[in-house]
C-alpha cells in the first residue's frame, strides 16, 4: 500500500481544476488520442529525438564540492526503479512531456521519509488538480485499468510545458494538433488509395443491342476472366465482336503534392521546435547547439529543479544538497571546435579532464587541477615587469 499512503481525505472540500486527458498506450499499442498520435511517424520521430538527447544526461547528487556523497541517492539516480535505469527514466519522462505537455512520476519513501524509488505514471489516462482548504495540492489520476489514485504534489516529479492557462499544469497540445494530424491522416490515406489505383485500368463494354442485366454481368465477368487475369492464355490481348465496343478508362486519383506534405510537416516540426536536420541527424554543429540550448537544456533544468525540491527536504537543501544533470551541447561539436578548447586549458578556464571528456577520453590523474600560463597573471602580482613566480625562481623576465 506504499503507493496509496497519501490518498486525499474525502472529508475535506477540495477545489478541482480542469480535467486533462493524456496520451497513453493501452496494452495493444493503441493510443487514445484519435487513435494515431504516437503511431504517426512524424510524432514518433520528434519524441524519440528529444527523449534520446535528454536520456544522455547524467544525474548527479552534489553537496558543496562533493559529487554523489550519499550512496542511497547515487543508486536512486542510477536506477530510479527496478524496471528502468536513469537513462530510460529520463527518456520516458521526456516522451510523456512531449506528448502531453505534462509528465508525472511518483516518489515512494521509507518510514523516515527518504526516497526509495521513482515511478513514471505512464498508465494514467487523465488527471485532475486538487487543492484542499489548507492550500495543499494533490493530483488525482485515472488509470487505464479503471483504478484511480491521488498523490500529494510534493511526492510527484512534475515536468510541464506551455505553462500558461492553469495554476498547476501545462496546456496539452491535443486541440492544437487536431487539425494538423487530420490533414496528415487524409494525405496518407490519399497516397495509399492512389498507389492502389495507379495500376488499375478500368474497361467499359458498350453493347450495340439491348441485353438483360444478368447477361451484361456475365459478359463483363467473362471478359475479365479471359483478358485481365494474369494466368489467362490471352492476358494483355482482348478481342470483341461487333456487338460491343471495349473502351479503356484510366483512373487518375488525386495525390497530395510534395510541397503540401512538406508544409504540413514543417508546421508540426515548428510546434515542437525541431527541424528536419535534427530529426534525420544531418545537422551541423551550430544547428545542434541551437536545438540543445532551446529544447534539451530547459528539460534538464526542470528535471534538476524537480529532483532537488522533491527528493531533499528544506533542511537538506539548506546544506546545498541538489541534483544536477550533466550534459553539454559541446559533445556534438566538430573536431575543429573541440581542438580549439585546448586553448582554454592553459588559461585556467577548463581543466585537462574537462577537455578530455569532450573527446570521450577517460580522466587522468591530476587532470582536475587548473593550469595557468606563466606569462599571465593579475596586475597586482607584477612588480617591475617581473612575475612573482619568476622572482621566486630567480628568473628575470628579460632573460
Amino acid at each position: 500500500m506504499g503507493l496509496f499512503s497519501n490518498l486525499f481525505s474525502p472529508q475535506e472540500k477540495p477545489k478541482v481544476s480542469s480535467n486533462y486527458k493524456m496520451v497513453v498506450q493501452n496494452g495493444n499499442g493503441f493510443f487514445n488520442w484519435n487513435g494515431n498520435l504516437y503511431q504517426s511517424d512524424i510524432i514518433r520521430s520528434i519524441v524519440r529525438t528529444k527523449a534520446q538527447a535528454v536520456g544522455k544526461a547524467v544525474a548527479k547528487h552534489i553537496r558543496g564540492d562533493n559529487v554523489n556523497p550519499d550512496l542511497y541517492m547515487k543508486m536512486l539516480l542510477k536506477q530510479p526503479n527496478p524496471l528502468m535505469s536513469g537513462q530510460m527514466f529520463q527518456e520516458k519522462m521526456t516522451a510523456m512531456l512531449e506528448l502531453n505537455n505534462n509528465a508525472f512520476a511518483v516518489i515512494t519513501r521509507d518510514t523516515n521519509g527518504f526516497p526509495t524509488g521513482i515511478y513514471p505514471l505512464s498508465s494514467a489516462t487523465s488527471f485532475d488538480g486538487i487543492i484542499d482548504a489548507q492550500g495543499n495540492v494533490y493530483v488525482h489520476f485515472f488509470l487505464t485499468e479503471g483504478r484511480d489514485m491521488t498523490f500529494k504534489y510534493t511526492d510527484l516529479i512534475h515536468l510541464r510545458k506551455d505553462y500558461a492557462n492553469n495554476e498547476i499544469f501545462g496546456s496539452p497540445l491535443g486541440d492544437t494538433l487536431t487539425s494538423l494530424m487530420n490533414v496528415v491522416e487524409v494525405s496518407n490515406q490519399g497516397i495509399i488509395q492512389a498507389v492502389k489505383s495507379s495500376n488499375a485500368i478500368r474497361w467499359l463494354l458498350v453493347y450495340n443491342s439491348s441485353l438483360r442485366p444478368e447477361d451484361l454481368k456475365d459478359n463483363a465477368k467473362q471478359f475479365a476472366d479471359n483478358y485481365l487475369k494474369t494466368e489467362s492464355d490471352t492476358f494483355g490481348v482482348a478481342a470483341v465482336d461487333s456487338k460491343a465496343d471495349a473502351k479503356q478508362v484510366q483512373i487518375n486519383p488525386y495525390v497530395p503534392g510534395k510541397d503540401q506534405m512538406e508544409a504540413v510537416t514543417d508546421r508540426i516540426y515548428s510546434l515542437f521546435n525541431i527541424n528536419k536536420a535534427i530529426i534525420q541527424a544531418s545537422y551541423n554543429e551550430n544547428q545542434w547547439i541551437s536545438f540543445y540550448e532551446s529544447q534539451i537544456e530547459p528539460i534538464l533544468i526542470q528535471l534538476s529543479d524537480q529532483f532537488t525540491s522533491k527528493l531533499f527536504n528544506t533542511h537538506q537543501q539548506a546544506f546545498d544538497n541538489h541534483i544536477e544533470l550533466e550534459s553539454s551541447s559541446m559533445t556534438y561539436a566538430s573536431m575543429q571546435t573541440k581542438l580549439a578548447l585546448a586553448g582554454f586549458v592553459d588559461r585556467g578556464i577548463l581543466s585537462p579532464n574537462e577537455v578530455r571528456d569532450y573527446f570521450n577520453l577517460p580522466p587522468r590523474d591530476g587532470g582536475d587541477e587548473y593550469i595557468l600560463r606563466k606569462d599571465t597573471g593579475k596586475e597586482k602580482d607584477m612588480k617591475g615587469g617581473v612575475n612573482n613566480d619568476d622572482q621566486s625562481n630567480g628568473v628575470n623576465s628579460s632573460e
